[in-house]
């Protein structure tokens, strides 16, 4: 099956569930989302797989059903982010240059493409490596589960994200190079606070759409 499908009906998918064109408590059902987005049930059937790891979904006897994240969710999670992988960015100064340098080509190489389904491999990659570099596996399983449940707002929910987002890992990349911790944890927490307000923008925007 093609990756890109199945990227293409989870983004179509969470799209319709942030509209409430599947509100909180619709029923995802594979075979009317395939008829629905002209595809095969397959990759529908991953997209909901994901779906329900990133805690937007939940099983309810047959079917899952949908779990709309809360404004307040949404702030918890990322002050809490903020606060281990700043953590985290500060125990990740001894990674070596090259693996520094690998993620920073990665990086802008991405922004010269603009590729989404590479857009969310660097993510993954770059916030995994500095969970990882801390030695914590606690930290790491943590951080890798409060990431499930924000990173369906990708590329395509907060497009205006990607080039600053960019930028930021960037910014983190050239501290932990120069070795400066403090610098790092400052930037790591910046770079998720303003993740975090995009994300919040989003949802008022697609609440005022609602009740207009």
């Amino acid at each position: 099956m093609s990756q890109s499908l199945s990227a293409r009906a989870h983004a179509r998918i969470i799209g319709m569930i942030l509209s409430q064109q599947l509100p909180p408590g619709a029923a995802l059902q594979e075979e009317k989302l395939a008829d629905w987005l002209d595809m095969s049930r397959t990759p529908v059937r991953e997209a909901l797989k994901r779906i329900e790891a990133e805690g937007l979904a939940r099983k309810d006897g047959r079917f899952l059903r949908v779990r709309q994240l809360t404004m307040a969710e949404v702030r918890e999670i990322f002050t809490l982010r903020a606060a281990l992988e700043g953590f985290g960015a500060r125990q990740a100064v001894h990674l070596p240059r090259a693996r520094l340098d690998e993620m920073a080509d990665r990086v802008q190489a991405l922004m010269r493409t603009g590729e989404s389904e590479e857009q969310r491999r660097v993510d993954d990659d770059f916030h995994a490596m500095i969970a990882r570099a801390s030695g914590n596996a606690t930290l790491e399983r943590t951080i890798a589960d409060l990431r499930l449940r924000t990173c369906m707002f990708d590329i395509h929910q907060v497009p205006e994200r990607f080039a600053q987002g960019c930028s930021e890992h960037l910014g983190i990349l050239d501290a932990l190079a120069a070795g400066d911790a403090g610098l790092a944890e400052d930037r790591m927490v910046a770079h998720l606070r303003n993740a975090g307000a995009a994300v919040l923008g989003r949802l008022e925007t697609l609440e005022a759409e609602r009740t207009t």
